[in-house]
C-alpha cells in the first residue's frame, strides 16, 4: 500500500496468481540486469578514468568466453519466459468444458451483459464464487476493451467478431470493471463493477430476474425471421439442418472447411453468401439491420441448444450454459 492505494489489484481469480508470478519474474529479471549495466558502468567509469586527457585506449581483441556468456545466459533466460508465459497464455485463452456463459455488448458508452437465463444488467455483471465463467462479447459502433484488473483478464471487443474471457472467482466481494480502450469521448465513464456472490445467492438473484431466457427469446426471433421454414430439422430444406452442427467441421462451397461456432453463426445470419455451405444454393438473404447484437446472440444461444437428432430439448439449466448440440445458419 501507498499513501492507501494498493500498488497492485487485488488477486480475486484462479488466473491472477499466474499471471503476477510471471511479471514479477519478468520484472525482477529486468530490474536485475538494468542494475547490472549501471554499476558495471558506474565502476568502469571511475577505475578507466583518464584525468590527464592524453591516454589512447588500448585495443581490445575481445573475449570468446565472455561473448558466450552473454549470448548463452539471456537466451536461456528468454526461453524460460517464453516456456512460461506459452503456458499462462494458454491458461487465460482456453476456458473449461463446463462454464457458465455470458453474452455482453460494448457499445459509446456501456457494457450490457445478458445471462442465459433471462437476466440482462448494464455495467454489473453478477457471478458465482468458485464458478469458471465465460464472457462472450462483441462491440455495437467502435473498439472497446473489456478489462477486470483483480481477475487479471482482458480482451477487445471488436465490431463484427466475438471475443471471449473467462475467469473463476476465488473471493466474494466488488471488483472494478473498465474499458481499456479509447472509445470516444466519455470513455472514461464506461466503467462498471462485478459482483461475486456466494453460490446460493447468486441463485437467488438469478430467480429474480423473470423475462425469457435467451434460448427462447432465439427459439422467437427464429420463428419471426422466417428461418424455420428453411432450416428444417430433417435437412430436407433449402438450408442445412442447424441440429447437431455446433462446434463441428462444416464444408464450403468452394471447397475448405470451418469450425460451425458463434462466429460463423454471426457470420452466416448477416453476411449469408461469404462462406456459402457445400451443396446449397446462395438463396438466403442478409438479416444485416434486422437483428440487433442481444438478438443475434440469442438466435446463436437458441441454436446452441437444439439437440442432436434422436435426442429430446434440454432446456438451459438455471445459473448454466445451454447444451452446445447444434447448428449453423448457413444459406437458405
Amino acid at each position: 500500500m501507498l499513501s492507501g492505494i494498493p500498488l497492485f489489484p487485488e488477486q480475486a481469480s484462479t488466473l491472477a496468481p499466474e499471471v503476477d508470478a510471471l511479471y514479477f519474474f519478468v520484472t525482477a529479471v529486468t530490474a536485475f540486469f538494468a542494475l547490472l549495466v549501471v554499476m558495471a558502468v558506474v565502476i568502469f567509469a571511475i577505475k578507466y578514468r583518464d584525468r590527464t586527457g592524453d591516454r589512447v585506449g588500448a585495443p581490445i581483441i575481445g573475449s570468446i568466453g565472455l561473448e558466450l556468456s552473454w549470448t548463452i545466459i539471456p537466451f536461456f533466460i528468454s526461453m524460460a519466459i517464453f516456456g512460461w508465459s506459452t503456458v499462462v497464455f494458454f491458461h487465460l485463452v482456453r476456458a473449461p468444458d463446463q462454464t457458465l456463459e455470458i453474452y455482453s455488448t460494448g457499445k459509446q458508452w456501456m457494457w450490457r451483459f445478458q445471462h442465459i437465463d433471462g437476466q440482462s444488467e448494464i455495467n454489473e455483471l453478477h457471478v458465482p464464487l468458485g464458478r469458471p465463467v465465460k464472457v462472450i462479447f462483441t462491440s455495437e459502433d467502435v473498439l472497446h476493451s473489456l478489462y477486470i484488473p483483480a481477475f487479471r483478464v482482458k480482451a477487445d471487443a471488436i465490431p463484427g467478431r466475438y471475443s471471449s474471457v473467462w475467469f473463476t472467482p476465488t473471493k466474494v466481494g466488488e471488483y472494478h470493471l473498465f474499458c481499456a480502450e479509447y472509445c470516444g469521448t466519455k470513455h472514461s465513464g464506461m466503467i462498471g463493477r462485478v459482483v461475486v456472490m456466494e453460490p446460493n445467492e447468486h441463485q437467488a438473484w438469478l430467480s429474480g430476474g423473470g423475462g425469457l431466457s435467451m434460448q427462447a427469446r432465439g427459439e422467437q426471433l427464429f420463428q419471426q425471421l422466417g428461418c424455420a421454414s428453411c432450416h428444417l430439422p430433417d435437412g430436407s430444406g433449402r438450408g442445412p439442418a442447424l441440429p447437431g452442427r455446433f462446434g463441428t467441421q462444416e464444408t464450403l462451397a468452394n471447397g475448405a472447411t470451418v469450425t460451425v461456432n458463434d462466429t460463423y453463426i454471426r457470420e452466416s445470419i448477416l453476411t449469408p453468401q461469404m462462406r456459402l455451405v457445400a451443396g446449397y444454393q446462395p438463396v438466403m438473404p442478409t438479416f444485416q439491420g434486422q437483428v440487433n447484437e442481444e438478438g443475434l446472440m440469442s438466435l446463436i444461444e437458441y441454436i446452441k441448444s437444439l439437440p442432436t437428432a434422436g435426442q429430446p430439448a434440454a432446456a438451459p439449466q438455471a445459473g448454466g450454459t445451454a447444451p452446445a448440440a447444434a447448428v449453423q445458419s448457413g444459406p437458405r
